[in-house]
């Protein structure tokens, strides 16, 4: 008789934390995609972007700390599981 969880469960369940990594991942990907941006027109020798625009840039780190707050809280919940 085969059990009746599936093999892709663990795939679908979302622990502690879990939000937050997605959620970095994001915003990481917005700041790499803007740092892109702005530095294209060093190449191309047109006219910079303004200094706003070098500020989003800044959500490169801003998606790092997320991510890493996110593992952090998992890595605590995991913790605390173990010890129970």
């Amino acid at each position: 008789m085969r059990d009746k969880t599936q093999a892709n469960s663990r795939a679908t369940d979302t622990g502690p934390g879990d939000g937050l990594v997605k959620a970095g991942g994001i915003v990481f990907l917005v700041g790499a995609i803007a740092t892109l941006v702005t530095m294209a027109p060093l190449f191309l020798d047109t006219d910079p972007f303004p200094p706003v625009a070098y500020a989003v840039c800044m959500l490169m780190g801003v998606g790092f700390l997320l991510a890493a707050a996110g593992i952090l809280r998992g890595i605590a919940a995991q913790r605390r599981q173990a010890r129970t």
